[in-house]
C-alpha cells in the first residue's frame, strides 16, 4: 500500500509539472474585436471551449471602438485583429501591409429596419439613418441597402454614425433615428417589437467581406507559426459552433449583454452561424467577397478602383490544412 501511495503521489506530481509546463510554453497573443455581434463567435467560442490554448495560443480577446481595430492591427498592439473588410481594404489602400487570412463571415444577412409608422422606402426620405461609424463595414452595408429599395444615401437620407449594434438598436427604440442595418439577433429582437424589414439583404446571394480574420505581412514573414496556430484554431471553432449549438447559443448569449432573447438567438444560430455561404467551412478569404468591398468604396475612394482584390488576401494558411486533408477529417467525425 505505501508502494502504491508512493506511485500515485509520483504519478500527481509528474501530471501537474508536464501540465503546468505545457500552459507555460503557450504564447500569448493580443486578438481584438471591435463589434458585439454574431460575426465575433468563433473567436468568443475559440476562447470559451479552449480551442486556442489547444492550438498553444495563450490569447486575450480585447475589445475596441471600431475606429481603433485596425490601428491596433497596424500598430502591433494587437498583431492579429477579428475586423471588417473595409477597414482592412482601407488600410491597404493607405498604404498600410494589412491582409484578410481567414474569412470569418463573408455574406450579408443583414435587415434595414425602419420606425413602426414607416412601412415603404418612400417614407423613408428625409430621414436619418443609424450606422456603426462613417467608411465602416456596417456604413457601406446600410448604404448598399438603401441603394436597393432605391434611396440615396446624403440626398435622401441623413446618415447618423452611432456605434456598435446594441447602440444602433438603442438608437432606433428611442426614436433618435428613423432606420438602421442589423443583422441577428438585434434585427430579430426589433422585428418582434413591430419594427419595418425595407429590405432584407439575404435575399440577394451577395459575397461580401463582412468580419475576417486579418494580420499583416510583416507579422507573417517574423511570426509565421503563431498565424499558422491561430488560423487552425479559427476553422476548429468554426466547426465546433456549427457542430455544437447548445455551447454556440450560450456563448453568444454571454457576450451579448442587453439581449436576453432566446428566440432571437436561436434564429440567428439558423440563419446565419449554420449558413455555410456566410460562414464558409474551410474559411478561405475570397477574392470575391474582396471584390464587392472594392466596388462599394469605388464612388467615394478612387484608389479603390484600380486595385486588385488578391493583394488584400493570404490564402496560404487555409489551403495548407485543407490540402493536408485536416478540414475534411474534421467534418468527417
Amino acid at each position: 500500500m505505501r508502494l502504491t501511495k508512493t506511485v500515485i503521489t509520483a504519478s500527481f506530481y509528474v501530471f501537474v509539472s508536464s501540465h503546468g509546463f505545457a500552459w507555460a510554453q503557450l504564447i500569448k497573443l493580443n486578438v481584438n474585436y471591435s463589434s458585439i455581434s454574431t460575426e465575433q463567435l468563433p473567436a468568443w467560442v475559440a476562447k470559451e471551449t479552449g480551442i486556442f490554448a489547444q492550438n498553444g495560443l495563450d490569447v486575450q480577446l480585447i475589445y475596441t471602438a471600431p475606429n481603433m481595430g485596425v490601428v491596433a492591427l497596424i500598430s502591433g498592439d494587437t498583431p492579429i485583429a477579428q475586423v471588417s473588410g473595409p477597414g482592412i481594404v482601407s488600410s491597404r489602400l493607405g498604404g498600410s501591409d494589412a491582409v484578410m487570412i481567414a474569412a470569418g463571415f463573408v455574406g450579408l444577412d443583414h435587415w434595414l429596419l425602419s420606425q413602426k409608422e414607416i412601412k415603404t422606402p418612400q417614407q423613408l426620405k428625409g430621414g436619418t439613418v443609424a450606422v456603426g461609424r462613417i467608411g465602416s463595414s456596417n456604413d457601406h452595408i446600410a448604404r448598399f441597402a438603401l441603394r436597393s429599395i432605391g434611396l440615396a444615401a446624403l440626398k435622401d437620407v441623413t446618415i447618423m454614425p452611432t456605434g456598435s449594434p446594441l447602440d444602433r438598436l438603442a438608437a432606433l427604440e428611442s426614436g433618435r433615428v428613423q432606420a438602421t442595418a442589423l443583422t441577428f439577433p438585434s434585427s430579430y429582437v426589433l422585428w418582434k417589437k413591430g419594427f419595418n424589414i425595407l429590405a432584407d439583404l439575404s435575399t440577394l446571394d451577395f459575397p461580401f467581406q463582412t468580419t475576417g480574420i486579418a494580420t499583416t505581412r510583416s507579422f507573417i514573414r517574423n511570426n509565421s507559426d503563431v498565424v499558422r496556430k491561430y488560423v487552425k484554431a479559427q476553422i476548429e471553432a468554426v466547426h465546433r459552433l456549427k457542430k455544437d449549438r447548445a455551447t454556440t447559443l450560450k456563448i453568444l448569449a454571454k457576450y451579448f449583454v442587453g439581449v436576453k432573447d432566446a428566440e432571437a438567438f436561436e434564429k440567428a444560430y439558423e440563419r446565419v452561424v449554420i449558413n455555410d455561404k456566410i460562414v464558409p467551412p474551410k474559411q478561405y478569404p475570397t477574392v470575391e467577397a474582396i471584390k464587392s468591398v472594392l466596388d462599394m468604396m469605388a464612388d467615394t475612394e478612387p484608389r479603390a478602383k484600380k486595385a486588385n482584390p488578391q493583394d488584400f488576401v493570404e490564402t496560404r494558411f487555409v489551403r495548407e490544412l485543407d490540402e493536408s486533408g485536416f478540414i475534411n477529417r474534421l467534418y468527417q467525425r
